[in-house]
């Protein structure tokens, strides 16, 4: 196998172009075998095979870098940089992280998981060349569904306008972003592609950017031929090449935005080989809900960042919806925005997208939304500490970032009826910007209140003594099980409360809790710093109430397992009690 014979990108200069595309057969063999086995992102990295080893034959890693957008297509440029062992050899799938880790490999530079970045930090990279009076190549590599980010934006209006030397931006246009494309740049990129990039609008010359396409993305000779032609460039000129997604793999070629990602699967049939059962989710409530929310009232509105999978809207689903969803492109602060419009002229806008995606949305959240008190909705998947593990995708910060921004009212149910009534509550109601968590635990059922218009009113689920577990969200049940422990252990019944609340207090109750209780332990899915239990401790602060936080720390935690987390942090009902004994 030639595979065998790679071991840094120097093996790849000394192979002919029959050898590198066999070199792409075997390594989209070594891509099934980690894919099929652990899962992760398919269709991308596929698609990228033969541009990538391209730039590897052309290009001189590391001292030319290279920038992977998402660095979800990243996979062969690992298997070309001394880390194959991550891909053939399944005892050391742990080595590899899913995207560019410059703790793994020289060869990388950033760690990077959210889109729309590349070109911004390539250019950093070519400034700081350029201050330094040195010569190397920097390339930065970006989907097309990616360019509709801002920050992409942002970025080829600095590169074209302010650089003026080597900039190579490969643009991997394979007609997809998770779901389908949206927006006005996609027109283009299509006029581009049916005239051999010789059409007279072109929006990446109006930036000021030289421009080459190449329609044979997915041809080794014809991609070396192009990037020769651009290496040692003295200005930032646009490469527009042409791929398949999921090339060499047909179900994922014939469908894209399934195999965009994917769990352990089957090869010849495709099928996921991991079981999850066929009981309730919350993904399929929320599902249901949309749809059911949408054919009764013609005034609600699904605004999706290109996430609309968050919440299982699929393509048939959104063919339903019609003209009530809208689809920004990855865009979240647009889509945040155009709710708030959308929510002030009198429908009834409910943004999806996961957790981690919304930090790009922070300021228009504060100052398009809230400031102007906009009745908008936001329903976030993916909260959860054994959601998405990878240090770029975790949604443990939401409650410490979001619970902070004046106006805005946090919802954190605690079973699928409370979730269900949260959402309908928020998206009728017309006096608060309202963001809700899905729950990330298995689904629970408890009789819920239908309103939540009494704000920061918590809601006391067990009465008991001396010890008070406020326990939020989808923490509740943690909070149910150390209830029962005490019980059982300490002979004592703790106070149970469901704050339902993750952005306020109730004064109320909690200064009632002093009467006949001295310790108070809260629970969050979250990280403790500026969290939901802070604000607890620091209201008892002047009192003899102790008070025990319990969530995550503030860190990047990346790959974990998320029991071995929790015992670790000591949010187990059994170290719960041990806590408990000290103080009881």
């Amino acid at each position: 196998m030639i595979l065998d014979k790679i071991n840094s990108p120097a093996d790849v200069k000394n192979l002919s172009v029959n050898d590198m595309e066999r070199l792409a057969d075997e390594i989209r063999e070594a891509l099934f075998n980690r894919l099929t086995k652990i899962g992760g992102h398919f269709g991308p990295n596929f698609g990228f095979v033969e541009a990538t080893i391209a730039m590897h034959y052309v290009f001189n890693s590391p001292t030319d870098k290279f920038v992977f957008d998402v660095s979800h297509q990243s996979y062969t440029h690992k298997i070309l940089t001394g880390r194959k062992a991550g891909y053939i050899d399944d005892t050391r799938f742990a080595e590899d992280s899913g995207y560019s880790n410059p703790e793994e490999s020289k060869h990388d530079f950033f760690n990077i998981g959210h889109t729309s970045t590349s070109v911004a930090l390539a250019l950093g990279l070519a400034k700081g060349r350029d201050i330094l009076d040195r010569k190397e190549n920097i390339v930065a590599v970006i989907g097309d569904g990616s360019l509709s980010g801002g920050e992409a934006m942002e970025a080829l209006n600095v590169a074209g306008s302010e650089l003026g030397s080597n900039f190579i931006i490969i643009v991997n246009d394979n007609e997809q972003a998770i779901a389908e494309t949206h927006g006005g740049i996609y027109q283009n990129l299509k006029e581009l592609r049916n005239s051999n990039g010789k059409a007279q609008n072109n929006w990446f010359r109006a930036f000021g950017l030289d421009y080459i396409y190449e329609e044979n993305g997915n041809d080794i000779a014809s991609l070396i031929k192009v990037f020769e032609k651009v290496k040692d460039s003295t200005q930032p000129v646009v490469v527009h090449i042409h791929t398949q997604k999921g090339k060499g793999y047909r179900l994922a070629e014939e469908n894209r935005e399934a195999w965009h990602w994917c769990m352990p699967f089957d090869r010849a049939t495709g099928k996921p080989t991991v079981d999850f059962g066929s009981g309730e989710s919350y993904s399929d409530i929320t599902t249901k809900y949309i749809m059911d929310k949408a054919r009764k009232d013609k005034d609600f509105i699904v605004v999706s960042p290109a996430m609309p999978m968050s919440v299982g809207l699929g393509i048939e689903e959104r063919k339903q919806l019609g003209r009530q969803y809208i689809d920004t492109g990855i865009a979240e602060g647009a889509a945040v925005a155009i709710a708030s419009g959308i929510a002030t002229n009198g429908a009834k806008p409910l943004v999806v997208t996961n957790m981690t995606f919304l930090q790009r949305a922070y300021d228009q959240i504060s100052q398009d939304v809230c400031i102007n008190n906009a009745p908008v909705t936001m329903l976030m998947n993916f909260t959860a500490f054994d959601g998405l593990t990878d240090v770029t995708h975790l949604g443990i910060f939401g409650l410490a970032a979001f619970t902070n921004i004046p106006n805005l009212v946090v919802l954190c149910p605690s079973s699928a009826e409370e979730y269900v009534n949260m959402l309908d509550w928020s998206i009728d109601q017309k006096e608060h910007p309202v963001l809700i968590l899905i729950p990330g635990n298995a689904v629970a059922h408890r009789a819920a209140d239908k309103s939540f218009g009494d704000i920061n009113k918590y809601k006391v689920e067990q009465q008991g003594e001396k010890v008070a577990i406020i326990a939020l969200g989808d923490f509740y049940q943690k909070g149910e099980d150390a209830a029962a422990a005490i019980e059982k252990e300490l002979g004592l019944k703790p106070t149970l409360v469901n704050p339902r609340f993750g952005s306020g207090l109730d004064k109320e109750l909690l200064e009632n809790l002093k009467s006949r209780h001295s310790l108070v332990v809260t629970l969050e899915d979250g990280i403790v710093d500026g969290g939901f239990g802070e604000k607890i401790a620091s209201y008892y602060g002047p009192s003899d109430m102790k008070v025990i936080n319990l969530g995550l720390e503030k860190k990047f935690y990346d790959r974990y397992n998320p029991q071995q987390l929790l015992e670790s942090l000591g949010i187990t009902a059994e170290k719960i009690v041990e806590r408990v004994k000290k103080f009881v």
